[in-house]
């Protein structure tokens, strides 16, 4: 975990400090914003940045977007000033943290970003096999390929196979390469020099140099334009990467993992993917098995979950019903891991009585999940034909409220449906929609230039 922070917080920043050390954290200091993001162009990273309340936390985090530095950040204050944290929050931060420093809630705050999204859980052997070999290969310097359909859990393994390595007490840095624009990943992974294009206001170290020493994880690789693909090949031969606008190469020393959901073998064959850069990848491949393969892990990850979000719910944790379990068992999880997160975090706000029944398992737009498979069951039989029924008649007046719209307007509605859903994220959407990224991004261009709101990622669309 490193840790920014920023500000002077009226001396407590040295209690502060010494609690996020003491938790395992590796702390560093900026004075102001303006020296943040210095320290972040220049390739000091961040998982977590601690800022003043008092600085400009509007200009931080509109600095960070527009250097597309994806790091959260926490505003600090002293004491319960209920107005400035109102102000902070609703300038970008994404927590307020009252100050003198509370050991437990920075605990807690630092636990959030450094473990809970990244916890490993499995019971069945299917899933079992593929750690075995992770453990076996994690020690090496291998370059790595994680395949397996969206939502399976391809970051998580990354992250245990860098735990696990030689590399662990060195940086472990992510980039997404399908939510990143062609024509500024280039820059994103190998860094710019001040000057080299239009907006290139200072030098930006790329994540092959903030790597260095650690891991690099290519995420969706399959996405990466075929130009980029010969310097990204150049670049884990040699060893050494070219800033744009550079003189000079910059020599590096990391770990190369990468990710895809797609079929590379097929990409290379319509030309869409080189294929030395696939063998210089896979040099060990880890496919994951989808969730309907692993039953097992369903279970052990419904009770994971049913607990993770009434705990950050504030609400009694209450244990899965035998019932909901079949019915968790039966249902196709295409979403996967994923998926199963958000349907079992609904049921935790919607369940009611001492357990998670199988009428709190309901689908994004309301509707219950697998009504189907519990029907061999008379006692609930007559209440599956009605729920049969409504959902027809929900499907029918869904169907007629479409006639008199447009197909671009009904195309344009589902797309930014989706994404909102996706909470921004373009490659799930894009994954659920069945279309590419490309397409996808084209899509969303056009809506963006007509004037219509469309979601970063992480954010939601607002209405209206």
């Amino acid at each position: 975990m490193r840790l920014l922070i920023v500000g002077g917080l009226k001396g407590q920043i040295g209690l502060a400090t010494k609690i996020a050390m003491d938790k395992g954290a590796k702390v560093t200091h900026a004075a102001d914003t303006e020296q943040a993001l210095s320290a972040l162009r220049g390739g000091a990273g961040a998982d977590l940045v601690f800022c003043d309340v008092e600085l400009q936390i509007s200009d931080l985090v509109r600095g960070l977007a527009a250097e597309r530095i994806c790091t959260p950040v926490v505003a600090c204050g002293i004491g319960t000033d209920t107005r400035r944290a109102v102000d902070a929050i609703r300038a970008g931060a994404k927590e307020y943290l009252p100050l003198p420093a509370d050991a437990e809630l920075i605990a807690a705050v630092l636990a959030a970003v450094a473990d809970e999204t990244h916890q490993l859980i499995y019971e069945d052997e299917a899933m079992g096999a593929v750690l075995g070999l992770a453990d076996q290969i994690a020690g090496s310097e291998a370059s790595i390929l994680i395949t397996g359909e969206s939502g399976t859990g391809k970051e998580v393994m990354a992250r245990y196979i860098h735990r696990k390595s030689h590399r662990a007490d060195k940086p472990f840095i992510s980039v997404n390469c399908a939510a990143i624009p062609e024509n500024l990943l280039e820059s994103e992974l190998f860094g710019h020099e001040k000057g080299a294009f239009t907006g290139a206001i200072a030098r930006r170290i790329g994540k092959f140099e903030e790597a260095n020493g650690g891991t690099l994880l290519l995420d969706e690789i399959s996405e990466m334009d075929i130009r980029l693909q010969a310097k990204l090949l150049r670049a884990i031969q040699e060893r050494e990467i070219d800033r744009v606008g550079g003189t000079k190469p910059v020599k590096v020393d990391i770990r190369i993992i990468a990710t895809s959901n797609r079929d590379l073998a097929d990409a290379v064959r319509h030309g869409t993917f080189r294929e030395d850069l696939l063998y210089r990848l896979n040099v060990v491949n880890l496919r994951l098995p989808a969730l309907r393969e692993r039953p097992r892990d369903i279970r052990a990850l419904s009770q994971h979950f049913a607990r993770k979000y009434a705990e950050a719910n504030g609400v009694a944790f209450r244990p899965l019903a035998s019932q909901t379990e079949r019915l968790l068992l039966a249902h196709p999880w295409k979403g996967n891991v994923r998926e199963l997160e958000n349907t079992i975090h609904r049921a935790v706000l919607l369940a009611q009585g001492p357990e998670i029944g199988a009428e709190a398992i309901r689908l994004p737009d309301g509707t219950q999940v697998g009504g189907t498979q519990l029907g061999a069951q008379p006692s609930i039989a007559v209440q599956e034909d009605s729920h049969v029924q409504g959902a027809m008649a929900q499907a029918g007046a869904a169907t007629r409220s479409l006639v008199g719209r447009t197909v671009s307007d009904v195309e344009r509605d589902l797309i930014l449906d989706t994404l909102d859903h996706c909470l921004g994220n373009r490659t799930h959407a894009a994954n659920i929609l069945g279309i590419s990224i490309r397409t996808l991004r084209n899509k969303l261009r056009e809506y963006s230039d007509s004037g219509l709101s469309v979601p970063s990622h992480g954010e939601q669309r607002m209405a209206g």
